[in-house]
């Protein structure tokens, strides 16, 4: 039997804290092996690398969701209990109500509430002697993921509500402070869900039927019984806050122009294809997650290796993304790549893998892509703007990550020319 290579710590639990984001891809380098072992947290955990890993990750009758993710990650990030940590029938009946407010119809409506933010932002903007876009997206997205949903969001607690989507978003890695502030941010947004969702069934607050607050409001379990409004209320935030978190991204893709702006032109002339090769490029290369868990259904071998039925094993997200063996050239930011280069659900994974159908592939990838590529036009043609000194480092050991200035503008002026309504992706982000 071959003997899976092993990190030479005695627990790497504090190795994951002091190098964050490529701890996995290190080791991959380290130990010239896509599988190997380590102790986290005291427990052996297998650690996976590269498309067939993630084929392999996400074949559910591989693999369980069910108690790989810690419970201070659900006590901040996505709820005690989501969809995320689902398998079975009850995750198939969640991910489908999940699929059923992705339509284009649905994504269509989004792009335009939107674009209205944005040009409203704009105009806000150009008072202010500078912003932080960071910030300022956070709240734009808020406006228009809330609207969206059917959540009502009165103006003067709205930059309040995005920064508590934030903490929740914030405290995946962090502890102490961080920590304790994504679940105080948490319990807040719970509590002011749930009180919406109560007002939706008793018939207090009308909502539109397939708005994402009446799918979720009125969404029964696998066995037919009505989630509790605490739980519908979670799901209603798994909808909303991934769409805050896409500020991660439009911040990065604001650095993306600034620091290569040859782009800035070619994505003016080459067209919506272009804009999407270069979004793909920025969720390719920009750090959004290190990697994700899960655990042994039943007892396996795979490439010689025992897998045990209960053990932890962790796919390299972050890795997989800059591995050179799949990209060419992986440290140099490309849009080009997309040219030619297929994506498969294994090997483009910036918010997980596998197919939207028959496993865990974030539901919201195409509402991500999207929104990318309409914030990116509208950075590089609605407005124009000046970037002064500042620092856009960002730290690889802090999970989640993002330039530590968060990106300030100064004298922004709107063109005239307003943000894309209608923004299409490919009929699914990857090819089958």
């Amino acid at each position: 039997m071959q003997t899976i290579p092993r990190d030479p710590s005695l627990d790497s639990t504090l190795d994951v804290v002091r190098e964050g984001f490529p701890f996995i891809w290190n080791r991959v380098r380290g130990l010239h092996s896509d599988i190997f072992q380590i102790r986290l947290m005291g427990q052996r955990t297998i650690c996976l690398h590269g498309p067939e890993a993630a084929q392999l990750f996400y074949d559910p009758a591989r693999f369980v969701r069910t108690g790989a993710v810690p419970r201070r990650i659900q006590t901040t990030l996505m709820g005690k209990d989501a969809v995320q940590t689902q398998d079975g029938a009850e995750h198939r009946c969640r991910k489908d109500a999940f699929m059923s407010v992705m339509t284009p119809q649905s994504r269509a409506r989004l792009m335009r509430l939107l674009a209205h933010e944005w040009q409203a932002a704009a105009e806000y903007w150009a008072e202010q002697e500078e912003i932080v876009l960071f910030d300022e997206a956070q709240e734009v997205l808020c406006r228009a993921a809330c609207a969206w949903a059917g959540v009502p969001l009165p103006n003067k607690d709205a930059r309040r509500r995005a920064r508590d989507f934030w903490a929740m978003i914030d405290a995946f890695g962090g502890a102490g402070p961080r920590h304790w502030r994504g679940k105080r941010a948490r319990t807040r947004t719970e509590d002011w869900i749930e009180g919406i969702i109560k007002k939706i069934r008793k018939g207090k607050l009308e909502v539109a039927e397939g708005s994402p607050a009446h799918v979720m409001a009125w969404l029964r379990d696998a066995d037919g019984e009505q989630l509790s409004a605490r739980m519908a209320a979670i799901e209603l935030i798994n909808l909303v806050r991934p769409i805050v978190a896409i500020a991660t991204y439009i911040t990065f893709a604001a650095v993306a122009l600034h620091e290569y702006p040859v782009y800035k032109g070619l994505l003016r002339t080459s067209g919506d294809e272009y804009t999407e090769y270069f979004v793909q490029e920025v969720r390719r290369d920009f750090p959004f997650a290190p990697f994700l868990g899960a655990r042994v259904r039943e007892d396996f071998t795979w490439r010689g290796c025992d897998f045990k039925k209960g053990m932890l094993v962790l796919l390299d997200v972050y890795g997989l993304n800059h591995d050179p063996r799949i990209w060419p050239e992986a440290n140099v930011f490309w849009p080009d790549r997309f040219r030619h280069q297929t994506i498969s659900p294994y090997n483009l994974i910036p918010q997980g893998g596998g197919h939207y159908d028959t496993g865990h592939r974030c539901a919201g990838e195409w509402i991500t892509i999207e929104t990318l590529k309409q914030a990116v036009t509208f950075l590089n043609t609605g407005i124009t703007y000046d970037v002064p000194a500042q620092d856009l480092r960002y730290d690889l050991t802090r999970m989640p990550t993002l330039p530590t200035s968060g990106f300030v503008m100064r004298q922004v002026r709107p063109t005239g020319q307003a943000a894309p309504t209608a923004v299409q992706t490919s009929a699914c982000p990857f090819h089958h």
